[in-house]
């Protein structure tokens, strides 16, 4: 689990142009509301995640579990795999 924490939070300060000294972005924030991700990143997101961990992200998924935060996306990513 903490992998996939580390992994996805990396990815996301990457793709998203998040700078590593930004002290609002933790592993908690709300990507959304804080305006780290948008509609658009939300798609790329769910590609990277899809292909990077090998899971299909339903649209039953994205109303069943939270996904708006780096750890709330990591225990989803964890709980598929672990499938």
């Amino acid at each position: 689990m903490e992998q996939i924490l580390k992994e996805l939070e990396q990815h996301i300060r990457e793709r998203y142009e998040i700078e590593e000294d930004d002290s609002d972005f933790t592993p908690d924030v709300h990507l959304f509301d804080y305006g780290y991700i948008d509609s658009i990143g939300a798609t790329a997101l769910i590609a990277h995640i899809e292909k990077t961990y090998g899971i299909k992200v339903t649209n039953q998924d994205l109303m069943l579990y939270p996904l708006n935060t780096v750890r709330e996306i990591a225990q989803f990513i964890h709980q598929k795999t672990a499938r």
